[in-house]
């Protein structure tokens, strides 16, 4: 007997993708997969499960109507589209294995699916990184300028230690831990994404290397004794601007802060908000209604 699932997909532009997931999250109870079109410059959200919470004709009207709320808050939906299909198992795991591509990083670091046949060049760092649950493949630009930064960071011969709050797939630690930061502390608010960031420590071979553990950044002490050399926060606007104090206590004097997961509309008031705590940006990218920036203490 054959086994179905259902798929639930909402086609729309880079810069609306986080805010859908949240939407699809919060109506399905699980966090959805996405993959980005490099041709079209679209991105697809998608939701699987064994049955649907409501009638299909309902669920595109509440669908359509999120999208619209999305859009009155000023994000760029594009020419989004709604698509509720049934598909069986097999041809689920198949679609992502055209869809998410190796991806490299600089020519000294390769992100690619267990499935990939792309050999490493000769020193390259690998990450094996399947699409799955938690968001964080390196597609998406923000995560995408994450890797670049943290290469770019990096000090051959020099010890380094690095903090990424918000692991997500913890696809920023494992990297870390392959380009030879230590230690390599990684956590996250949300159990998927520790499990799902551990499994992928483990697959990877760099689970002693690496800890990540389920932590909220709100209810940590400001202070803390443990400073590292490079801290990566891809996080909203909001966050990164109410929880400044406790980002800003866990940096090194002369360490490195990157700062992603910010629209591009929103990142001045970033910028002069740490500015204002005694930081200047040294480095920054926009892309696809995005931007994200290296900053360091003046």
């Amino acid at each position: 007997m054959k086994s179905y699932l259902w798929q639930v997909a909402v086609t729309t532009s880079t810069q609306a993708a986080e805010a859908v997931m949240a939407l699809l999250e919060h109506w399905f109870g699980q966090p959805p997969v996405i993959y980005t079109d490099a041709q079209t410059h679209t991105d697809s959200v998608s939701v699987y499960c064994a049955k649907l919470p409501a009638r299909e004709a309902e669920l595109r009207t509440w669908l359509r109507a999120g999208l619209n709320r999305i859009q009155n808050c000023g994000l760029d939906i594009g020419a989004s589209g709604v698509s509720i299909r049934r598909v069986r198992h097999e041809d689920w795991a198949e679609s992502w294995k055209r869809h998410f591509q190796p991806l490299e990083i600089g020519g000294t670091l390769l992100v690619a699916p267990s499935w990939s046949r792309r050999r490493p060049r000769a020193g390259q760092a690998v990450v094996v990184l399947d699409p799955g649950l938690s968001f964080g493949t390196g597609q998406h630009p923000t995560t995408a300028f994450c890797l670049q930064r943290l290469l770019a960071c990096r000090k051959i011969g020099q010890s380094q230690s690095f903090l990424d709050i918000g692991a997500g797939s913890g696809i920023l630690a494992i990297a870390a831990a392959r380009l030879g930061y230590c230690p390599v502390r990684a956590f996250d608010s949300d159990r998927v994404a520790v499990r799902s960031a551990s499994i992928n420590a483990l697959r990877n071979g760099v689970q002693n290397q690496v800890r990540i553990s389920r932590q909220d950044l709100t209810c940590l002490p400001i202070r803390s004794s443990a400073k590292f050399s490079v801290v990566c926060a891809n996080l909203t606007c909001d966050l990164l601007i109410e929880q400044a104090k406790r980002v800003l206590n866990r940096l090194e004097p002369c360490g490195r802060l990157i700062l992603a997961g910010i629209l591009e509309t929103e990142f001045s008031s970033v910028k002069r908000h740490y500015a204002a705590a005694g930081l200047k940006l040294i480095a920054t990218q926009a892309e696809k209604g995005w931007q994200s920036g290296v900053f360091a203490f003046k």
